[in-house]
Parts: C-alpha cells; structure tokens; sequence
C-alpha cells in the first residue's frame, strides 16, 4: 500500500506517533488509508449537506476494513459569485481544488479517494486533482435540489434571474420577484435544472466514476445516503483490486462522456471541463472537433430545464443517467470498464427507459443532432460553444448589427436601460480566460433579455455562458480579445451573421481588414493582484479547456 511509507518500519515512528495522536491504533496501521475529500460550507446551497453525507461515506469504509481521513476543499457557488467581481474567481477555482487533491494525496500517502463535490467547478476540480495522482477513487456527488413551485408551476434560480429581467421591462411586480426568491430554491442539492453542476455529476457517472444512479439521486434522501456508504466500501474494494481513474478514463469513455452530453443538451460548460479533465491523461485526443463530430452523429433525447419542462427528478424517475446509456445503444461503447468493478454492459443488464416521454427513443428524439453545436468562422476560428438544444427554432439562424461592449457590467446596464434591441448581436468581449481574467458567466445578461421577452438576439463572448442559459448565446470564442482574436475588432455596426444548424459563425469583414483593424487594437490594462494575476499569466485558451500549463 501506498501508505506504508508512512506507517512502517522503524523509521516512521514518527509519523505513526502523529497518526496515533490523531486517534489510530496498532490495528489501524495494517489497514488502507482513505482520503476523503469533501466540498461542504455553509455558503452554498449544494454543499451545505456534504457534512452529514460524508458520515455515511466513513461508514463504508470503515466496514470495509478501510481508515477515513476527510480533507476539505473550496467551493464557490456560481450563482452568489454571479454579476460581480466574485465571478472572476470560480473558474480558476477549479485549479485551486485540483491542487488541493493532488497535494492532500501526496503529502499524505493515501491508497484511495472519495471525492464528494456538488457544484460547478468542484466536480471537474477533484477528478482532476484524482486522476492526475491516479489512486483508485470514487466520486459521490451531492445531488440535485427539489425544484421550487410558484403557483403550480416548477421555479429554479434561473426563474428568479429571469423575474429580475421581467420586472425591469415592467412585466411584474416587485412583489412578485420577492415571492419567487423566497421559493425558488427549497434546500439543499445542486441548483435544481441541468445546469452545470447536475451536467457534470451525469458525466462523472457516464466516465464510470461514480455509482449507477449517483447523478440524478436527490441530496437528503435515503437513497443519496446510501450511495454514500456504498460508495465508502466500493474505494476499499478498488484499492484492493488497483482498479485507477487511468484504467478508467479511456478514449472511449471521454467518447462516452461527450455522447451523453449530447443526449441530454446539458451545460456549454462541459466544453470546458471534459478537455480539461482528459488533459490529466496521456494520450488522449479530447477537443473541439471530437464535441462537434460526436454531435453530429448523437440525438438530443432530453429536454430538462431550462431547455424544457422536465426536471432532473423526471430524470432521475425515468431511470437517470443508466437509462440514458441504455437507449443510446450502440452509440455508447459499453465495454468501458466501472468503479462498480463491471463493465457498463454489465451494469445495464436490468436497466429499462422507464419514461419515453422524458428519455426520448432514438426514433423520436427532440433534435436529429445533439445538444450542444461547435461554431467556427472567422470570428473564432479555434471555435465557440451554444448549448443548441436551448435554442429556439427561429433563432437558429440570426444575422444583423453588432452591439459591442468591453465587459460584462456595461451590457447589463445597457440592457435595463432599454438599449438592447431585436435584430441585435450583442458582442461581449474581454471576458476570455485571460481578458476577464477568469472568464465569467454572462447569465445575467442573458436572463435579463429572457425575462425582458426581448427574444431576437444573439449574444457572443469570449466568456462562457451559465447552463441554466438558453437562447442563441454563443460562448468561449477562440482565440479570445485578449490573445487578438478577430472578436477584439469588432465594431458597433459590423454585419455578424450566426448559423448554428451549420455550424457557422461571421462577420462581414476580409480578412485583410482584421488584420489591419488588429494593429491599432489596444487591449485594456487590468489591475491584477494575487491568484488572478498568476492565473492570468498561466491559462490557457477556452478551446483547450481553460488548463494551467
């Protein structure tokens, strides 16, 4: 075992002197350590449960003849941090929690980890950080939140984003803005649609990381408990078998990954966190180009919010994300091995669509090609991301004047004063990794044109776009402003031209243009101190996953 460097022979005396201070005993020493790794504060609504669920998780291990040593990461909630300097912080996070798994592995020998994240950044964060030291581990996510109700009707965050929006165009009340603020989010989970955070828990269990049916299992249930103390015996069982994340994370499992992604039209943000996590891992060819080909080859069969009606329950009832892989079929390489110790073939062999209605037949899928688009065209030429299975029809295809705006403060006012219009292409720019830095999510801007009913406009930005986004919000375009990407030239008025059904995405200028426009382009200076100016000098760019290298 990995922890026998610290616990035997003469030489670490000292060490086990600490670990018996520590409440070990001479029993202890011939058994596996197992870190725990846990994301649970008091400030974010999918974590403030992860103290209670971590008990059940110390259980299983220690039934299974393993010693828990619970460690704690950050974890920063995107929607608080939202619309304000806080957001220039939640993506680099992710390497802040990568690191902090990486060192709390290292410097304490552990045989295997359980990583217990919710939210956003926290999910990709610790299974970077795992893999990168490759110990056998296993994820528990949180769960999902139970959705809100106002007056009959399901609310979730977005929703009150949203009523923000539709009170400035004086379509409601403040009262009501208030009423759906007090019921919006009931209690604990990851925000409630296919966001992000619920997003990247279906991928983690599609990657084989986590248990059947982690994903979608609601926080605060028995079933979540359970999970929880499953999980904590399967990481001895893995540990004694030397089943890794590498003998986990394949080729086909990323391809596996991205499939479902496509399947359920979950969050533009996987374009980010699916490289970024197959960057830990040698050999592997995760890109741009790979989302775009398995999305053209891959139905969208699930319409959960906020592209639909349907919740992450419905999911979950319908038979979550093990039902999904079912019905995709052959589109799913099923040999894939598991930290069940199966292959996910075997793990599908009872598994049944318990709802077509929710997990649509490949023969009655809601779009022919997935849910999320890769655009390219001489605005990003390394490409861009919409989450196409949000969009509208209509909005498929939108051409008309730019509106340009350096940041993201500035477009917001713009849009409550009234200055946002139809036929608009709003252009928000200097938001990229390293232009923001830290590349912040626009859903503020978006939500509010939601909620204004201002429908026909496009948003592009070298930002990136919350996953309760919907609409024709084309994000991460590469290269950024920062890096002289042609969206640093843009001007007010120049012709964009977005056509998501082909993939497409222009402005009405020749190259030579951008060329000369590029060499009077000054960027803005930015007044950085701390972590922000080192990530700043380290990151790469959005179609490469946003890593530090």
């Amino acid at each position: 075992m990995k922890s026998d460097s610290i616990k035997k022979g003469i030489q670490r005396a000292p060490h086990r002197s600490l670990l018996r201070a520590c409440g070990l005993d001479d029993e202890d020493f011939k058994k596996p350590f197992i870190g725990i790794a846990n994301s649970f504060t008091d400030i974010v609504p999918g974590h403030i449960h992860l103290k209670e669920l971590v008990e059940f998780v110390k259980e299983g291990i220690i039934a299974a003849g393993g010693v828990p040593f619970e460690f704690d990461t950050m974890a920063i909630c995107d929607g608080i941090s939202m619309n304000h300097e806080g957001m220039k912080y939640s993506l680099p996070s992710r390497e802040i929690i990568a690191a902090t798994v990486e060192s709390m592995t290292k410097g304490h020998a552990f045989d295997g980890l359980v990583l217990i994240p919710s939210c956003d950044k926290v999910v990709p964060g610790m299974i970077m950080g795992a893999t990168r030291v490759d110990v056998p581990s296993i994820v528990v996510t949180g769960g999902p939140m139970e959705s809100g109700e106002y007056k009959g009707k399901s609310a979730d965050l977005i929703t009150v984003f949203e009523a923000v929006g539709a009170h400035s165009a004086g379509k409601i009340p403040e009262e009501e803005v208030d009423a759906l603020e007090r019921c919006a989010c009931p209690g604990a989970g990851s925000c409630s649609g296919l966001f992000t955070a619920n997003t990247m828990a279906c991928i983690t269990e599609t990657l084989g990381l986590s248990l059947p049916t982690c994903a979608t299992t609601h926080a605060r249930t028995e079933e979540n408990n359970e999970i929880a103390f499953e999980s904590g015996k399967q990481i001895v069982k893995l540990v004694e078998e030397d089943i890794k994340p590498s003998d986990i994370l394949t080729q086909e499992s990323f391809n596996n990954a991205i499939a479902v992604d496509m399947a359920l039209g979950g969050s533009s943000n996987t374009a980010l966190h699916i490289p970024a996590l197959a960057s830990e891992v040698k050999g592997l060819d995760v890109d741009l180009q790979l989302f775009d080909e398995i999305s053209r080859n891959v139905p969208h069969i699930a319409l959960i919010s906020p592209a639909g009606e349907d919740s992450m329950m419905d999911l979950h009832l319908a038979g979550g994300i093990q039902a999904v892989l079912k019905t995709l079929g052959d589109k799913i390489d099923t040999n894939q091995l598991t930290v069940t110790g199966k292959t996910i073939k075997e793990n599908l062999e009872n598994v049944e669509n318990k709802n077509t209605d929710v997990i649509h037949t490949l023969d009655n899928p809601v779009h022919e090609d997935g849910g999320i688009a890769i655009l390219k065209g001489n605005l990003a030429p390394n490409g861009s991301v919409v989450k196409k299975g949000a969009v509208a029809d209509h909005l498929m295809h939108l051409k008309g004047p730019a509106k340009v705006y350096n940041c993201e403060e500035d477009v917001t006012k713009a849009i409550f004063n009234h200055e946002i219009v139809e036929g608009d292409i709003v252009v928000i720019r200097y938001e990229g990794p390293k232009g923001g830095p830290g590349m912040r999510e626009m859903l503020n801007p978006t939500s509010a044109l939601a909620g204004m009913n201002i429908k026909d406009v496009g948003l592009i930005t070298d930002g990136r776009f919350s996953g309760g986004t919907r609409g024709p919000c084309v994000g991460h375009v590469s290269p950024e402003a920062m890096e002289d990407g042609p969206i640093a030239v843009i001007q007010d008025g120049d012709i964009i031209e977005i056509d998501i059904n082909n993939r497409y995405i222009n402005v009405e200028l020749s190259d030579e243009e951008i060329e000369e426009r590029l060499k009077s382009v000054k960027h803005p200076e930015r007044d950085l101190d701390g972590w922000l100016r080192i990530y700043q000098k380290l990151v790469h760019s959005a179609d490469t996953g946003a890593i530090l290298r």
